[in-house]
């Protein structure tokens, strides 16, 4: 699977994307997923909470392990996707559009400049 080039990485396997009103949707990569298999269970924090960058913020759970998510950045929680919680294979099956994670109002939004590139992530995960 091909990072699409839309979204900025993080080294812990987290993509951003901004959209409109100036918030961040936030997703798992496919990377994960290829160790993980069809996660099972899916833990993310509530609207309004307060995440910051290289923090932990929720896991996805397989049958074969847990993979804790790690925020690529500072903000806001204002949506987390009550679908992904509900059919959590969706978070490794489809996770560059049905199983996005969470949508942030970022503090600073320079801090997107510090992710990788599609491509740059596609040579840090060893697939470019």
């Amino acid at each position: 699977m091909i990072p699409p080039s839309d979204r900025r990485y993080s080294r812990s396997h987290i993509w951003a994307l901004p959209v409109s009103g100036g918030k961040i949707r936030m997703g798992l990569t496919h990377v994960p997923g290829r160790f993980l298999g069809d996660a099972v269970s899916v833990g993310l924090p509530n609207r309004d909470t307060a995440i910051a960058a290289g923090e932990p913020i929720g896991l996805v759970g397989s049958s074969l392990t847990v993979f804790e998510i790690v925020s690529p950045l500072t903000g806001s929680v204002v949506d987390a996707n009550s679908v992904a919680e509900i059919v959590p294979r969706n978070v490794t099956r489809d996770p560059y559009a049905e199983g996005w994670l969470l949508e942030i109002t970022p503090s600073d939004c320079g801090e997107m400049d510090f992710l990788l590139s599609a491509d740059d992530y596609e040579k840090y995960s060893g697939e470019g």
